[in-house]
C-alpha cells in the first residue's frame, strides 16, 4: 500500500524528470528567454499567436517567422509594411482573418514604442513591479487578453519573478492528469518554493505534454 510519503516522493521524481530539460516551454520550441527587449516582444508576440484557435505547430511557426523576416523587435515590426507582414503570416501557416492579425501585431508593436520605448521592461518598471499592475498594464496593449497574459508571464516568470506562480491552463490540465496538483501554487511547492525558474520549466514541460498529447511517454 502507497504511503503519503512515497506519493510524494514519486511527484518529486516526475517534476525533476519534467523540469530536468531546464528549459521553459518556449525555450524548448527555440525561442530565447531572456530580458532583454526583442526577447521580451518576441514572446509576447509569441503569446499572442498561441492564443489564437488553430494547430499551434503554426503559431510556433510564424512566431518564428517574425524575427526571420527581420521584425525582431518592437521598433523594427512597427516600421514592417502591412503587406509584407500578411504575406508572411500567410507563408508560414495562418488562416482566417490575416488582414487582420497583421494590423493587429502592428498595433501591438507601434504601441509598446509609444509607450514602453519598444522595451517591455519599462512596462515591469512603470508598474512598479506589482504583478496586478503589470497583468493590468498587459492587458492595455492591442490584442492582449487575460488568455495572452498567461501564456506570456508563464515563460518570463523566470525573469520577473514577482508573477510568479504562473501556469496557464494546459499546464494546470497536464498537473491534474499526472496528479501533480490543481494551481499554481501547487506546482510551486513541488518545483523548489521560490525557484521561478525551476517553476517556468516545469509549467512549461507540462503545457508541452498536453499541447503534444504526450502523456503516454509518462506511463513507465
Amino acid at each position: 500500500m502507497a504511503t503519503a510519503t512515497s506519493t510524494i516522493e514519486d511527484k518529486k521524481r516526475l517534476v525533476r524528470r519534467l523540469a530536468g530539460s531546464g528549459r521553459g516551454f518556449a525555450e524548448q520550441y527555440g525561442f530565447r528567454v531572456t530580458n532583454n527587449p526583442a526577447s521580451l516582444f518576441q514572446l509576447l508576440c509569441l503569446a499572442i499567436l498561441l492564443a489564437r484557435r488553430g494547430d499551434y505547430r503554426r503559431a510556433l511557426d510564424s512566431a518564428h517567422a517574425l524575427p526571420d523576416a527581420g521584425w525582431d523587435s518592437a521598433a523594427r515590426l512597427a516600421r514592417a509594411l502591412h503587406e509584407d507582414l500578411v504575406r508572411v503570416l500567410r507563408e508560414h501557416g495562418q488562416r482566417g482573418d490575416v488582414e487582420a492579425l497583421a494590423d493587429l501585431l502592428g498595433d501591438l508593436a507601434r504601441t509598446v514604442v509609444q509607450r514602453y520605448r519598444g522595451d517591455l521592461r519599462r512596462l515591469r518598471s512603470a508598474a512598479g513591479y506589482d504583478p496586478d499592475r503589470e497583468r493590468e498594464l498587459l492587458t492595455a496593449l492591442p490584442g492582449v487578453d487575460a488568455a495572452v497574459v498567461e501564456l506570456f508571464l508563464r515563460e518570463v516568470q523566470a525573469l520577473w519573478g514577482e508573477v510568479a506562480p504562473v501556469a496557464d491552463r494546459r499546464a494546470l490540465a497536464a498537473a491534474r492528469r499526472l496528479k501533480l496538483g490543481r494551481s499554481a501554487e501547487d506546482l510551486a511547492v513541488l518545483a523548489g518554493g521560490g525557484e521561478s525558474e525551476r517553476l517556468a520549466w516545469l509549467v512549461g514541460a507540462l503545457a508541452r505534454i498536453d499541447l503534444e498529447r504526450r502523456y503516454a511517454e509518462l506511463s513507465g
